[in-house]
């Protein structure tokens, strides 16, 4: 699978976009710190100020209420005491004139005593005829009077009862207030019902003044504790930016970066501690890199040495070779041992000299438009002989990859034969199918055997220099155990990937993918790396397809295409 690319999007653009900013503030709340301390702070901060703020105006309204309930009780009381003076004082008879002008006299009272004009008074009992004293009302509805009240208010003649309400006002609107119910006795006429409703705008509107005032010092609260709060975090959360950086440069491989030491804190302390521990790093990293320079050109000292004797003793040995048939059959039988090893050892010598390079960073590409299903089918065709001998079939499977794409064909050449090779070699005598594909983004070539496979911890390791999965088995067609670390580097060189996929007695995949624009490796990769088929599926639906009528077709459409 070839690695995705994506395009970096200003942090501007995203909050420019609504639709992106549950998006952006989770992706912020993971990578910021600051941003996570702040919100949680503000989050606790608004709670605890909102609990307190509630709970303080509910105790104020309380208390309000409280106070403005027994002004109103105490203020009721007087007024009613006041006018049952009067009607104990007077001298009543029986005229009915006299009993109308007190009674006149004490409608006029309890207003007067009060601070409130509603007042409203109903007989318990029905009045003597012909006393000409009835209730009365001042600026008081008899429908503001609940039942219960007036029934608590009948009940007990020696105690006040009271009762919220809405008062009408002028304005059409309603006003809080609390209606104050008691009993005034006349004498010779009975006992009457006497409310008085006092409102309680006032109250309310101070009421709501408090609670305004302490939602408008919360918010303020909540933006001091804000400021304070990122002013903070930016003083502790600096030298941590500081030293994320830092690190993530350090990471990168700029060994000369380090962290400014301010003061002699905590924060200078792990400046002064991070500062050693570069210092340690770079003079490791220097020293590897020096004996990794010592060893690349021990190895490519030794092997540019070794190419002289080597070539002579080459040479040697395959005049050796040549004759071994007029040696004795022991004589002829070293000789051609000789003649292998020596081919063994030129390989090997190959090889080192390849990976030194590869160490060195001094391999060049030579790249030309080549068709990657022409190369395959051309590998293929030479290690056919070496397949039949180990008893293996190759089949080859190519829907794609006909078009040419930059590579080099030389590296990719030794790709595949090293893969398939390994595939002849481990295969168990099954058929190895080969596939070769390509899309918009790569083309690439999958190498599938049926043998023993390999566990996932060897298949990790599969591309270490000289690592066998298998310590004791002997390589059979002349493995030097470098060619797939060289096939993996080849691979990287054109920007591609050498991927493996292997399961014990399921077998092996390597797919080799090559983008066909180094410099853009979107998509994934048109070979998938975990076969779908099973052992019994690669029958005659794996055969070789003849790449010369797939060839003849696949112009023939582009030509079509293209007109």
């Amino acid at each position: 699978m070839i690695a995705t690319s994506a395009t970096p999007t200003t942090t501007a653009a995203v909050w420019r976009d609504p639709r992106s900013w549950p998006e952006a503030a989770a992706t912020l709340w993971r990578r910021s710190l600051r941003f996570r301390t702040i919100t949680i702070t503000l989050l606790l901060t608004t709670l605890a100020i909102f609990i307190t703020s509630v709970i303080m105006a509910l105790v104020i309204q309380n208390n309000l209420f409280e106070s403005r309930r027994d002004e109103v009780l105490s203020d009721a009381l007087r007024a009613v005491a006041e006018a049952q003076i009067r009607v104990d004082s007077a001298e009543v008879t029986d005229d009915p004139s006299g009993l109308r002008a007190l009674w006149s006299d004490v409608q006029d009272t309890i207003p007067r005593a009060s601070s409130s004009s509603r007042v409203i008074a109903f007989p318990i009992d029905d009045t003597p005829v012909g006393s000409g004293v009835q209730g009365f009302r001042t600026d008081l509805s008899a429908d503001l009077i609940s039942p219960g009240l007036r029934e608590r208010v009948v009940s007990f003649p020696d105690r006040q009862s009271w009762q919220s309400i809405a008062i009408p006002m002028p304005d059409g609107t309603t006003a809080p207030g609390i209606v104050v119910g008691q009993q005034l006795f006349l004498a010779g006429v009975g006992a009457f019902e006497v409310y008085i409703a006092y409102d309680l705008a006032d109250s309310q509107e101070t009421l709501q003044f408090v609670q305004s005032t302490l939602w408008a010092a919360g918010f303020v609260l909540i933006a001091i504790v804000a400021v304070i709060s990122w002013l903070v975090l930016r003083l502790v959360s600096k030298p941590i930016i500081e030293a994320s950086e830092t690190s993530a440069r350090l990471a990168a491989g700029d060994l000369d970066v380090r962290l400014p030491v301010h003061g002699e804190d905590e924060l200078a302390t792990l400046a002064q501690s991070f500062n050693a521990m570069a210092d340690s790093i770079e003079a490791q990293i220097k020293e590897l890199g020096e004996l990794s320079l010592v060893q690349q050109r021990f190895v490519s000292d030794v092997s540019h040495e070794l190419r002289t004797p080597l070539t002579t003793i080459r040479l040697a040995a395959d005049m050796l070779n040549d004759q071994r048939d007029q040696f004795d059959a022991t004589t002829g039988r070293t000789a051609e041992l000789l003649y292998t090893q020596v081919q063994r050892f030129e390989t090997l010598l190959s090889d080192l000299l390849e990976i030194s390079r590869y160490d060195a960073g001094s391999v060049q590409l030579e790249l030309e438009p080549t068709s990657l299903a022409e190369l395959a089918e051309d590998v293929i065709e030479q290690m056919r002989p070496l397949a039949q001998e180990r008893g293996s079939e190759l089949r080859l499977v190519a829907p794609g990859a006909y078009s040419p794409v930059e590579m080099d064909p030389r590296r990719v050449r030794r790709v595949l034969r090293n893969l398939i090779g390994n595939a002849i070699e481990h295969g168990e005598q099954h058929p190895i199918v080969v596939t070769v594909d390509s899309n918009q983004y790569a083309v690439a070539v999958g190498v599938r055997d049926f043998g023993l496979g390999m566990r996932p911890a060897d298949a990790e390791r599969v591309f270490d220099r000289f690592w066998r999965a298998d310590p004791s088995r002997q390589r059979t067609i002349g493995g030097t155990g470098l060619g797939l670390s060289i096939a993996l580097g080849d691979a990287q060189l054109h920007g591609g990937t050498l991927a493996v996929w292997s399961e014990l007695a399921i077998g092996t995949n390597f797919v080799l993918t090559i983008p066909r624009d180094p410099d853009q490796r979107e998509g994934t990769s048109p070979v998938p790396l975990e076969p779908q088929d099973a052992i019994a599926d690669v029958g005659p639906m794996t055969q070789p397809i003849q790449l010369t009528e797939l060839r003849e077709i696949y112009f023939d459409a582009r030509a079509e295409d293209e007109s």
